[in-house]
């Protein structure tokens, strides 16, 4: 555990070399990359933390879950585990959105940037759920009525071909905290907040390297958001889904693996 504004933060990491820092989304956790950055281990110092409020990482009451406060935790995570070099970046989903606004604050922290469905784009239409979280109430009583059976079943809408290990390690780490850190999170974040974030991000992507995964079959964010990350190469799975990392695993492991090698 490591002690961040106030968070104690659950870091797993493994492996020596050039460091990565894997970031997850909702309503995921470190799990989501331990494969692949145990993959990776061999020639990577791999860093995979759980978000404030998620996994094994606790967030104070008032944690910020703004861009420029999720930009904020990522920095002070470098800062705590003595990183004093440029890392390669991989996100998914909603964390692609935290790496991309500490990568619009500090783009001479970021080596190289791997994105899978995310969006961090003022034209994206925030999807059903996120419209339900955000509205007070209703976001508490879908919060109130997730059960197991549920949460299986809209995982597997997001990608048809995960496991049930899978759904269940995930539902597993699926906490009162957590559900309040989902609403407070899509609460401070919305389409609006990209203005500006975005512009900077964009220019920080013309000298960082991009590479963007893109599971075809995501019923969340739609498939024209992969071109709008300013990537060097997009590389698309038909058929996967929201969930790449855990359904494309040997392969996103190996693009990113290519990837960082060229851009060390």
């Amino acid at each position: 555990m490591v002690k961040l504004l106030g968070c104690e933060v659950n870091v797993v990491c493994m492996g020596v070399g050039p460091p990565i820092v894997f970031l997850h989304g909702n309503p995921d956790s470190s799990q989501l990359w331990e494969p692949v950055a145990s993959a990776l281990e061999h020639s990577h110092r791999c860093i995979v933390p759980d978000l404030p409020g998620f996994g094994r990482s606790s967030a104070t009451p008032n944690f910020d879950y703004t861009l420029a406060g999720l930009a904020g935790f990522v920095e002070a995570l470098y800062s705590a585990l003595g990183l004093q070099e440029p890392v390669h970046l991989v996100a998914h989903d909603f964390g692609g959105v935290v790496a991309a606004a500490w990568m619009a604050a500090h783009p001479d922290r970021v080596r190289s940037f791997t994105v899978s469905n995310a969006a961090f784009n003022t034209a994206y239409r925030w999807h059903t759920w996120a419209r339900i979280w955000r509205t007070p109430f209703v976001g508490e009583l879908s919060m109130l009525a997730m059960n197991r059976l549920g949460f299986g079943l809209e995982l597997r809408r997001g990608s048809r071909n995960l496991t049930r290990e899978h759904i269940d390690s995930t539902y597993a780490v699926v906490t009162p905290q957590m559900k309040r850190s989902v609403l407070k999170l899509y609460r401070s974040v919305r389409q609006a907040s990209f203005a500006g974030w975005e512009e900077r991000y964009l220019q920080a992507a013309k000298k960082i390297p991009v590479l963007v995964l893109w599971g075809e079959d995501d019923p969340y964010i739609p498939a024209a958001m992969a071109e709008t990350f300013g990537a060097k190469r997009i590389v698309k799975f038909p058929g996967a889904g929201h969930w790449l990392p855990a359904v494309e695993t040997e392969r996103v492991t190996q693009e990113i693996q290519s990837f960082v090698q060229s851009a060390a």
